[in-house]
């Protein structure tokens, strides 16, 4: 084995096949042809003599010695990343790329604008910002930090609550004066709801009153959709009543477009959560974002500070 064949470039790409599975999505994440990244990995196998990724027409997958290296490479490339973040921020401003995943209206209304502030801050470090409902594998996709409306699953990453999102039910002024407006939660099963299909349990409401009662009530409606933007839109055109975060609907209840309903009931609150990516946590441009997320998250209106745990 020639040891000079194991470069950097090679183990980078190796770990990346190896996470995502995909050559021609490593190729085009790497900004390289997939050519390169074939060449790129056969040197490196013959380089250290046994095969590292097991390949079909249709999938590539790492084999028994391809796992125990990959995690070896893995944190080989963390501690060079690591070393090098630490030379340069003894000689200037922290730089290189930092990769976000969020829930899609979240980002489009607030985390950008945090985004915009992070890099004011720190104008040397870029940020690839990918906005999606879908719960996105991290580690495969590259991801180094997500931003999540609801409750996650278990998983090996690092979690931080962030704080809880206060929903309300909301209609617009229009909509009211043609329909009316309820005064009590069974009164909601005579109105038209606006609902979210990605949503679980949104064919039942479920409000706390202002004495602890817990009123669960059916809601119906003509009108689904996937996306928290498109709620919002269906609101202010007077299609009918929808439970909404306050950081989505706040600008428009404040300029009279919007008017909250039932505001003496209450509706589950939905926490709001970052994941990081362990091996990731340690770099300084992604320390530097998860604490500026964490000072600056808590002045979105609506986002209420972490539950104390029991």
């Amino acid at each position: 084995m020639d040891k000079s064949d194991i470069t950097l470039e090679r183990m980078r790409t190796f770990v990346r096949v190896a996470e995502r599975g995909n050559l021609s999505a490593v190729a085009r994440e790497l900004g390289i042809g997939q050519s390169t990244v074939t060449r790129h990995l056969r040197e490196l196998e013959e380089a250290v003599g046994v095969p590292l990724l097991s390949r079909t027409t249709r999938r590539v997958t790492v084999t028994e010695e391809g796992s125990r290296y990959h995690a070896h490479c893995a944190l080989i490339l963390r501690l060079v990343e690591q070393a090098g973040d630490e030379a340069r921020g003894t000689r200037g401003a922290p730089a290189g790329t930092v990769r976000i995943s969020c829930t899609a209206t979240f980002g489009v209304l607030h985390a950008t604008r945090l985004v915009f502030a992070f890099q004011d801050r720190y104008p040397g470090i870029g940020i690839d910002l990918n906005l999606t409902d879908e719960r996105v594998d991290l580690v495969r996709e590259g991801v180094d930090v997500a931003l999540r409306l609801g409750p996650l699953a278990d998983s090996s990453l690092k979690l931080r609550t962030l704080g809880q999102s206060r929903r309300l039910l909301a209609a617009a002024p229009d909509y009211l004066a043609a329909h009316g407006t309820p005064s009590v939660p069974q009164d909601l099963s005579g109105h038209e709801g606006i609902r979210m299909s990605n949503v679980a349990g949104g064919d039942t409401l479920v409000l706390q009153g202002p004495d602890g009662a817990r009123h669960a009530v059916p809601f119906g409606g003509r009108l689904r959709v996937d996306h928290g933007l498109a709620a919002r839109e269906a609101l202010v055109a007077g299609r009918g009543i929808a439970p909404a975060h306050h950081w989505l609907v706040g600008d428009l209840l404040a300029a009279g477009r919007l008017k909250a309903i039932l505001p003496d009931y209450a509706l589950p609150s939905v926490p709001l959560s970052m994941l990081i990516v362990p091996e990731r946590a340690g770099i300084a441009r992604v320390r530097l974002l998860v604490d500026f997320l964490i000072e600056r998250i808590g002045g979105i209106p609506g986002i209420e500070p972490p539950r104390a745990e029991r």
